[in-house]
């Protein structure tokens, strides 16, 4: 196989640089290890984020998200490194990332972590009539 995973995590130029946009990208199999019993934890992974000067590959990002596979993380920390890592990437205006793990010893773990740039005020919500 010619492809393996990578911490590595591309970018392009925002096409729409001027408009504040949400993108929202879901990874339905996201697995790491759990670091207690080296058992498969397995995730959907939720985000969602508003560009600025740059979007995130998204082959990059399943390179990425694949080379979790083999590492120990426990769901707090892992949601948050991969947070950390994408924000580096892109210097996103906002970004959310919401990871829903399956069960595990009878308990759901949901974790939502967010990033949002100090200069960056979200629109205001419109209502239609």
């Amino acid at each position: 196989m010619s492809t393996q995973p990578s911490k590595d995590l591309e970018t392009f130029p925002n096409p729409a640089p001027e408009r504040d946009y949400t993108i929202r990208i879901r990874v339905p199999e996201f697995t790491c290890l759990c670091p207690k019993t080296g058992q498969p934890d397995f995730a959907t992974l939720q985000l969602e984020y508003v560009p600025h000067d740059r979007c995130v590959e998204l082959k990059s990002l399943k390179l990425y998200v694949w080379s979790f596979r083999e590492e120990g993380a426990f769901h707090e920390a892992v949601t948050n490194r991969i947070l950390a890592d994408l924000v580096e990437a892109c210097e996103p205006r906002f970004m959310r990332l919401t990871a829903e793990f399956n069960v595990r010893g009878g308990v759901y773990t949901t974790v939502v972590a967010e990033h949002r740039s100090d200069s960056w005020v979200a629109p205001s919500p419109v209502t239609l009539p």
